[in-house]
């Protein structure tokens, strides 16, 4: 039987409260998840995979998720970073209609990689449908108000970098 671990993968440049939203939903159903932050050769992130790790896990702290959720970066192939940390699970968030052909490939893929993980699709909370990293970094770069939208510590790397 495998063990209730389920790894949501994403680039999280940066995490927003929608990522969060998504992983307190999810723990109803796990034990544990590992926040995977993949290292993408094809995307230029804003922030470092060093940065994206420290917000994410000061995030998780602030909400007091840390003894079930961990943060880890990878690089390759997600379903050989499943199995090593022994997760049957992978969980990807839908926005929006035009999410679900690209997500349903990566999963279609996984599991034809590793037929012993399955993927798991869960919609944000309506109040975060909308949301992105993307949109919040445009945002955040031309002085737009985003402090409801992601955790604290984000706000700050953010008017960091585009002071």
């Amino acid at each position: 039987m495998c063990p209730k671990i389920a790894i949501y993968p994403g680039t999280f440049d940066p995490i927003t409260n929608g990522h969060l939203d998504l992983i307190k939903r999810a723990l109803q159903f796990f034990d544990r998840i590992i926040l995977a932050i993949g290292e993408n050769p094809a995307k230029t992130p804003l922030f470092t995979t060093e940065e994206r790790l420290f917000m994410a896990k000061k995030a998780l702290e602030d909400l007091q998720l840390t003894d079930r959720v961990e943060v880890e970066s990878f690089s390759g192939l997600l379903v050989e970073f499943a199995k090593k940390k022994r997760a049957c699970v992978i969980i990807r968030g839908l926005r929006a209609v035009s999410d679900f052909e690209y997500e349903m490939q990566l999963a279609l893929m996984n599991r034809k990689l590793s037929n012993s993980i399955d993927t798991i699709f869960l919609m944000p909370s309506l109040r975060y449908i909308f949301l992105s990293s993307s949109i919040i970094k445009e945002a955040a770069k031309f002085g737009g108000q985003v402090e409801d939208l992601v955790p604290k510590i984000v706000v700050e790397k953010l008017k960091d970098k585009f002071s």
